[in-house]
Protein backbone atom coordinates (compact mmCIF):
# COMPACT_ATOMS: atom_id res chain seq x y z
CA UNK A 1 0.00 0.00 0.00
CA UNK A 2 1.37 3.40 -0.96
CA UNK A 3 1.76 6.27 1.53
CA UNK A 4 -1.09 8.04 -0.19
CA UNK A 5 -3.35 5.00 0.23
CA UNK A 6 -2.37 4.67 3.90
CA UNK A 7 -3.31 8.31 4.44
CA UNK A 8 -6.62 7.87 2.62
CA UNK A 9 -7.50 4.80 4.67
CA UNK A 10 -6.68 6.58 7.92
CA UNK A 11 -8.98 9.46 7.03
CA UNK A 12 -11.79 7.07 6.08
CA UNK A 13 -11.39 5.29 9.42
CA UNK A 14 -11.80 8.64 11.19
CA UNK A 15 -15.15 9.18 9.49
CA UNK A 16 -16.46 5.62 9.21
CA UNK A 17 -19.28 6.37 11.67
CA UNK A 18 -20.69 8.85 9.14
CA UNK A 19 -23.15 6.82 7.06
CA UNK A 20 -22.97 9.28 4.16
CA UNK A 21 -24.67 7.32 1.42
CA UNK A 22 -27.57 5.71 3.26
CA UNK A 23 -30.39 5.60 0.73
CA UNK A 24 -33.48 7.75 1.15
CA UNK A 25 -36.07 5.89 -0.88
CA UNK A 26 -39.66 4.85 -0.22
CA UNK A 27 -38.65 1.21 -0.21
CA UNK A 28 -36.37 1.65 2.81
CA UNK A 29 -39.53 1.92 4.90
CA UNK A 30 -38.29 4.86 6.97
CA UNK A 31 -40.17 8.09 7.61
CA UNK A 32 -38.27 11.02 6.11
CA UNK A 33 -36.97 13.40 8.75
CA UNK A 34 -33.63 14.09 7.07
CA UNK A 35 -34.17 15.53 3.57
CA UNK A 36 -34.41 19.21 2.65
CA UNK A 37 -37.69 18.59 0.80
CA UNK A 38 -39.53 20.91 3.19
CA UNK A 39 -42.72 21.37 1.15
CA UNK A 40 -42.73 17.93 -0.46
CA UNK A 41 -42.10 19.30 -3.97
CA UNK A 42 -39.40 16.73 -4.77
CA UNK A 43 -41.87 13.87 -4.28
CA UNK A 44 -44.93 15.60 -5.73
CA UNK A 45 -46.60 13.57 -8.49
CA UNK A 46 -48.52 16.70 -9.49
CA UNK A 47 -45.31 18.66 -10.08
CA UNK A 48 -43.71 15.71 -11.86
CA UNK A 49 -46.67 15.43 -14.20
CA UNK A 50 -46.65 19.18 -14.87
CA UNK A 51 -42.95 19.05 -15.78
CA UNK A 52 -43.55 16.09 -18.10
CA UNK A 53 -46.42 17.93 -19.78
CA UNK A 54 -44.29 21.04 -20.24
CA UNK A 55 -41.50 19.00 -21.83
CA UNK A 56 -43.97 17.39 -24.23
CA UNK A 57 -45.09 20.82 -25.37
CA UNK A 58 -41.58 22.08 -26.20
CA UNK A 59 -38.91 20.88 -28.59
CA UNK A 60 -35.61 20.49 -26.74
CA UNK A 61 -32.34 18.59 -26.60
CA UNK A 62 -31.70 15.98 -23.91
CA UNK A 63 -28.56 17.85 -22.88
CA UNK A 64 -27.48 21.47 -23.19
CA UNK A 65 -24.44 20.53 -25.36
CA UNK A 66 -22.08 23.13 -23.91
CA UNK A 67 -21.53 26.07 -21.60
CA UNK A 68 -23.91 29.02 -21.56
CA UNK A 69 -21.28 31.12 -23.35
CA UNK A 70 -20.93 28.59 -26.20
CA UNK A 71 -23.82 26.38 -27.32
CA UNK A 72 -25.64 25.80 -24.02
CA UNK A 73 -27.68 28.99 -23.66
CA UNK A 74 -31.47 28.91 -24.20
CA UNK A 75 -34.30 31.39 -24.27
CA UNK A 76 -35.81 29.40 -21.38
CA UNK A 77 -32.73 30.03 -19.21
CA UNK A 78 -32.75 33.77 -19.85
CA UNK A 79 -36.49 34.14 -19.34
CA UNK A 80 -36.39 32.01 -16.20
CA UNK A 81 -33.65 34.20 -14.74
CA UNK A 82 -35.79 37.27 -15.32
CA UNK A 83 -38.89 35.64 -13.81
CA UNK A 84 -37.06 34.45 -10.69
CA UNK A 85 -35.41 37.84 -10.21
CA UNK A 86 -38.79 39.54 -10.43
CA UNK A 87 -40.32 37.02 -8.01
CA UNK A 88 -37.67 37.85 -5.40
CA UNK A 89 -37.64 41.60 -6.07
CA UNK A 90 -34.18 41.77 -7.66
CA UNK A 91 -33.02 43.50 -10.84
CA UNK A 92 -31.39 40.42 -12.34
CA UNK A 93 -30.25 36.89 -11.69
CA UNK A 94 -27.77 34.36 -13.02
CA UNK A 95 -28.46 30.63 -12.84
CA UNK A 96 -25.71 28.24 -11.73
CA UNK A 97 -25.74 24.44 -11.78
CA UNK A 98 -25.83 24.14 -7.97
CA UNK A 99 -25.73 26.20 -4.82
CA UNK A 100 -22.11 25.20 -4.38
CA UNK A 101 -21.27 26.46 -7.88
CA UNK A 102 -23.14 29.71 -7.23
CA UNK A 103 -21.25 30.48 -4.03
CA UNK A 104 -17.94 29.34 -5.50
CA UNK A 105 -18.40 31.54 -8.57
CA UNK A 106 -19.57 34.59 -6.65
CA UNK A 107 -17.01 34.57 -3.86
CA UNK A 108 -14.03 33.56 -5.98
CA UNK A 109 -14.56 36.27 -8.59
CA UNK A 110 -15.99 39.26 -6.73
CA UNK A 111 -13.49 39.97 -3.91
CA UNK A 112 -9.93 40.52 -5.06
CA UNK A 113 -6.54 40.39 -3.34
CA UNK A 114 -6.51 43.26 -0.84
CA UNK A 115 -10.29 43.16 -0.33
CA UNK A 116 -11.99 41.77 2.78
CA UNK A 117 -14.69 39.14 3.24
CA UNK A 118 -16.24 38.77 6.69
CA UNK A 119 -18.31 35.65 7.29
CA UNK A 120 -20.31 34.26 10.16
CA UNK A 121 -18.31 31.49 11.80
CA UNK A 122 -21.02 28.97 10.79
CA UNK A 123 -21.11 29.97 7.11
CA UNK A 124 -21.47 27.22 4.50
CA UNK A 125 -18.35 25.45 3.20
CA UNK A 126 -19.02 26.57 -0.39
CA UNK A 127 -18.61 30.22 0.63
CA UNK A 128 -15.40 29.45 2.51
CA UNK A 129 -14.01 27.67 -0.55
CA UNK A 130 -14.97 30.56 -2.81
CA UNK A 131 -13.27 33.13 -0.59
CA UNK A 132 -10.11 31.03 -0.48
CA UNK A 133 -9.93 31.10 -4.27
CA UNK A 134 -10.30 34.90 -4.30
CA UNK A 135 -7.15 35.52 -2.21
CA UNK A 136 -9.06 38.22 -0.33
CA UNK A 137 -8.58 38.67 3.41
CA UNK A 138 -11.16 36.62 5.31
CA UNK A 139 -12.32 37.23 8.85
CA UNK A 140 -15.00 35.36 10.78
CA UNK A 141 -17.26 36.78 13.45
CA UNK A 142 -18.98 34.96 16.29
CA UNK A 143 -22.27 33.46 15.22
CA UNK A 144 -24.97 36.15 14.96
CA UNK A 145 -22.89 38.43 17.21
CA UNK A 146 -23.16 42.07 16.10
CA UNK A 147 -20.35 43.29 18.36
CA UNK A 148 -18.02 40.66 16.94
CA UNK A 149 -19.03 41.63 13.40
CA UNK A 150 -18.36 45.30 14.08
CA UNK A 151 -14.90 44.49 15.42
CA UNK A 152 -14.10 42.79 12.12
CA UNK A 153 -15.62 45.61 10.07
CA UNK A 154 -13.22 48.02 11.76
CA UNK A 155 -10.32 45.87 10.51
CA UNK A 156 -11.55 45.60 6.91
CA UNK A 157 -9.47 46.88 4.00
CA UNK A 158 -10.36 47.38 0.35
CA UNK A 159 -13.86 46.47 -0.80
CA UNK A 160 -15.63 44.71 2.06
CA UNK A 161 -18.24 41.95 1.74
CA UNK A 162 -20.15 40.40 4.64
CA UNK A 163 -21.65 36.93 4.09
CA UNK A 164 -24.36 35.29 6.20
CA UNK A 165 -27.05 32.65 5.82
CA UNK A 166 -30.62 33.70 6.53
CA UNK A 167 -31.28 30.22 7.94
CA UNK A 168 -28.20 28.26 8.99
CA UNK A 169 -28.06 24.79 7.53
CA UNK A 170 -26.76 22.93 10.59
CA UNK A 171 -28.32 24.91 13.47
CA UNK A 172 -31.54 25.98 11.74
CA UNK A 173 -31.53 29.38 13.46
CA UNK A 174 -31.91 32.69 11.62
CA UNK A 175 -29.58 35.64 11.19
CA UNK A 176 -30.64 39.08 12.51
CA UNK A 177 -30.65 40.41 8.96
CA UNK A 178 -32.07 43.87 9.66
CA UNK A 179 -29.46 44.60 12.33
CA UNK A 180 -26.61 43.12 10.30
CA UNK A 181 -27.61 45.17 7.25
CA UNK A 182 -27.72 48.40 9.28
CA UNK A 183 -24.22 47.67 10.55
CA UNK A 184 -22.77 46.83 7.14
CA UNK A 185 -24.30 49.97 5.64
CA UNK A 186 -22.69 52.08 8.37
CA UNK A 187 -19.29 50.70 7.36
CA UNK A 188 -20.03 50.80 3.61
CA UNK A 189 -19.74 47.03 3.31
CA UNK A 190 -21.81 44.89 0.93
CA UNK A 191 -24.08 42.28 2.50
CA UNK A 192 -24.51 38.91 0.78
CA UNK A 193 -27.19 36.51 2.03
CA UNK A 194 -27.48 32.79 1.29
CA UNK A 195 -31.21 31.95 1.38
CA UNK A 196 -30.89 28.23 0.65
CA UNK A 197 -32.95 27.03 3.63
CA UNK A 198 -35.32 30.00 3.82
CA UNK A 199 -36.93 30.23 0.36
CA UNK A 200 -40.15 28.25 0.30
CA UNK A 201 -40.18 27.72 4.05
CA UNK A 202 -40.68 31.49 4.41
CA UNK A 203 -42.28 31.95 0.98
CA UNK A 204 -39.89 34.18 -1.03
CA UNK A 205 -37.24 34.07 1.69
CA UNK A 206 -36.38 36.13 4.75
CA UNK A 207 -34.78 38.91 2.71
CA UNK A 208 -38.07 39.53 0.90
CA UNK A 209 -40.16 38.96 4.04
CA UNK A 210 -38.20 41.72 5.80
CA UNK A 211 -38.42 43.94 2.68
CA UNK A 212 -34.63 44.21 2.44
CA UNK A 213 -34.21 43.07 -1.16
CA UNK A 214 -33.38 46.54 -2.49
CA UNK A 215 -30.59 46.99 0.06
CA UNK A 216 -28.90 43.58 -0.10
CA UNK A 217 -25.94 43.44 -2.48
CA UNK A 218 -26.51 39.81 -3.51
CA UNK A 219 -28.77 36.92 -2.56
CA UNK A 220 -28.17 33.25 -3.32
CA UNK A 221 -31.27 31.09 -3.82
CA UNK A 222 -30.93 27.35 -4.31
CA UNK A 223 -33.51 25.17 -6.02
CA UNK A 224 -32.68 21.86 -4.32
CA UNK A 225 -34.35 22.43 -0.96
CA UNK A 226 -37.98 23.55 -0.67
CA UNK A 227 -38.32 23.88 -4.46
CA UNK A 228 -37.48 20.21 -4.92
CA UNK A 229 -35.47 20.83 -8.11
CA UNK A 230 -31.76 21.42 -8.78
CA UNK A 231 -29.50 24.41 -9.37
CA UNK A 232 -29.24 27.91 -7.93
CA UNK A 233 -29.37 31.57 -8.84
CA UNK A 234 -27.41 34.63 -7.71
CA UNK A 235 -29.72 37.64 -7.47
CA UNK A 236 -28.62 41.25 -7.48
CA UNK A 237 -28.13 44.20 -9.79
CA UNK A 238 -27.82 44.06 -13.55
CA UNK A 239 -24.22 45.17 -13.06
CA UNK A 240 -23.48 42.20 -10.81
CA UNK A 241 -25.14 39.85 -13.31
CA UNK A 242 -22.94 41.13 -16.15
CA UNK A 243 -19.83 40.86 -13.99
CA UNK A 244 -20.50 37.23 -13.08
CA UNK A 245 -21.18 36.27 -16.69
CA UNK A 246 -17.66 37.45 -17.50
CA UNK A 247 -15.70 36.45 -14.40
CA UNK A 248 -17.41 33.63 -12.44
CA UNK A 249 -15.42 30.57 -13.48
CA UNK A 250 -18.01 28.06 -12.17
CA UNK A 251 -20.46 29.65 -14.61
CA UNK A 252 -18.13 30.13 -17.58
CA UNK A 253 -16.30 26.81 -17.59
CA UNK A 254 -19.08 24.28 -17.08
CA UNK A 255 -21.76 22.65 -19.19
CA UNK A 256 -25.05 24.45 -18.76
CA UNK A 257 -28.14 22.95 -17.14
CA UNK A 258 -30.34 20.94 -19.48
CA UNK A 259 -33.73 22.13 -20.71
CA UNK A 260 -35.40 19.50 -18.52
CA UNK A 261 -33.61 20.75 -15.42
CA UNK A 262 -34.66 24.34 -16.13
CA UNK A 263 -38.22 23.21 -16.80
CA UNK A 264 -38.28 21.58 -13.38
CA UNK A 265 -37.25 24.87 -11.78
CA UNK A 266 -39.82 26.83 -13.75
CA UNK A 267 -42.67 24.53 -12.76
CA UNK A 268 -41.53 24.46 -9.12
CA UNK A 269 -41.71 28.26 -8.96
CA UNK A 270 -45.21 28.23 -10.39
CA UNK A 271 -46.25 25.85 -7.60
CA UNK A 272 -44.40 27.90 -4.98
CA UNK A 273 -46.62 30.87 -5.74
CA UNK A 274 -49.65 28.83 -4.68
CA UNK A 275 -48.13 26.84 -1.80
CA UNK A 276 -49.74 28.64 1.13
CA UNK A 277 -51.31 25.42 2.42
CA UNK A 278 -47.98 23.57 2.41
CA UNK A 279 -46.21 26.42 4.19
CA UNK A 280 -48.98 26.58 6.78
CA UNK A 281 -48.77 22.83 7.37
CA UNK A 282 -44.97 23.04 7.72
CA UNK A 283 -45.28 25.88 10.24
CA UNK A 284 -47.85 23.85 12.19
CA UNK A 285 -45.56 20.82 12.16
CA UNK A 286 -42.63 22.86 13.46
CA UNK A 287 -44.79 24.19 16.29
CA UNK A 288 -46.06 20.68 17.08
CA UNK A 289 -42.51 19.28 17.26
CA UNK A 290 -41.35 22.08 19.54
CA UNK A 291 -44.35 21.50 21.80
CA UNK A 292 -43.47 17.82 22.33
CA UNK A 293 -39.66 17.87 22.35
CA UNK A 294 -38.05 18.42 25.74
CA UNK A 295 -34.62 16.87 25.36
CA UNK A 296 -31.56 18.84 26.35
CA UNK A 297 -29.34 20.17 23.59
CA UNK A 298 -32.08 21.39 21.24
CA UNK A 299 -30.92 24.47 19.33
CA UNK A 300 -33.53 27.23 19.23
CA UNK A 301 -35.00 27.41 15.73
CA UNK A 302 -38.24 28.38 14.02
CA UNK A 303 -37.22 26.80 10.71
CA UNK A 304 -37.66 23.30 9.34
CA UNK A 305 -34.23 22.37 10.74
CA UNK A 306 -34.30 21.23 14.37
CA UNK A 307 -30.93 20.09 15.69
CA UNK A 308 -30.10 18.35 18.97
CA UNK A 309 -26.52 18.51 20.23
CA UNK A 310 -25.26 15.10 21.39
CA UNK A 311 -21.47 15.47 21.33
CA UNK A 312 -18.97 12.92 20.06
CA UNK A 313 -19.05 11.18 16.70
CA UNK A 314 -19.69 7.69 18.04
CA UNK A 315 -22.34 8.77 20.51
CA UNK A 316 -24.17 10.84 17.90
CA UNK A 317 -24.04 8.12 15.25
CA UNK A 318 -25.29 5.60 17.82
CA UNK A 319 -28.22 7.83 18.78
CA UNK A 320 -29.18 8.25 15.12
CA UNK A 321 -29.04 4.49 14.67
CA UNK A 322 -31.39 3.93 17.59
CA UNK A 323 -33.93 6.32 16.08
CA UNK A 324 -33.60 4.72 12.64
CA UNK A 325 -34.21 1.31 14.19
CA UNK A 326 -37.63 2.68 15.19
CA UNK A 327 -38.41 3.59 11.57
CA UNK A 328 -37.46 7.27 11.44
CA UNK A 329 -34.77 8.48 9.04
CA UNK A 330 -32.65 11.11 10.76
CA UNK A 331 -28.93 11.67 10.21
CA UNK A 332 -26.00 12.36 12.51
CA UNK A 333 -23.93 15.44 11.68
CA UNK A 334 -20.40 14.65 12.76
CA UNK A 335 -17.08 16.39 13.24
CA UNK A 336 -15.41 17.92 11.22
CA UNK A 337 -18.64 18.93 9.39
CA UNK A 338 -19.48 20.65 12.68
CA UNK A 339 -17.06 21.59 15.43
CA UNK A 340 -15.87 18.82 17.74
CA UNK A 341 -18.19 18.64 20.72
CA UNK A 342 -21.17 19.98 18.77
CA UNK A 343 -22.01 16.80 16.88
CA UNK A 344 -25.76 16.62 16.54
CA UNK A 345 -28.86 14.93 15.26
CA UNK A 346 -30.28 17.09 12.47
CA UNK A 347 -34.05 16.69 12.15
CA UNK A 348 -35.73 18.16 9.08
CA UNK A 349 -39.47 18.69 9.31
CA UNK A 350 -41.73 18.71 6.27
CA UNK A 351 -45.23 19.65 5.25
CA UNK A 352 -45.96 15.97 4.50
CA UNK A 353 -45.03 14.62 7.95
CA UNK A 354 -48.13 13.59 9.91
CA UNK A 355 -48.96 14.68 13.44
CA UNK A 356 -48.53 11.12 14.68
CA UNK A 357 -45.08 10.80 13.05
CA UNK A 358 -43.90 14.04 14.62
CA UNK A 359 -45.20 13.27 18.10
CA UNK A 360 -43.77 9.73 18.00
CA UNK A 361 -40.38 11.03 16.85
CA UNK A 362 -40.29 13.70 19.56
CA UNK A 363 -41.08 11.11 22.24
CA UNK A 364 -38.35 8.80 20.91
CA UNK A 365 -35.82 11.62 20.92
CA UNK A 366 -36.78 12.54 24.47
CA UNK A 367 -36.21 8.93 25.55
CA UNK A 368 -33.09 8.04 23.59
CA UNK A 369 -31.12 11.28 23.93
CA UNK A 370 -31.90 12.01 27.58
CA UNK A 371 -28.61 12.28 29.42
Amino acid sequence: MTRAEIYIRSKIDERKTNDTYRSLKPENGLVDFCSNDYLGFARSAEISNAVAQYLKQHTHFNGSTGSRLLSGNTALAEKLEQQIAQFHGAQAGLIFNSGYDANLGLFSSLPRRGDTVITDELIHASIIDGVRLSYANRYTFKHNDLDSLEDKLKQARGNCYVAVESIYSMDGDSAPLTEILALTERYEACLIVDEAHAVGVFNRGLVHQLNLQQRIFATIVTFGKALGAHGAIVLGSELLHNYLVNFARSFIYTTAASFAQLAGVKIAYSFLEQSMAERKKLADNIALFKTHINTQGLIESTSGIQSIIIGGNKQTASAAGLIRDEGFDIRPILSPTVAAGSERLRICLHAFNTDNEIITLANLLNQKTDG
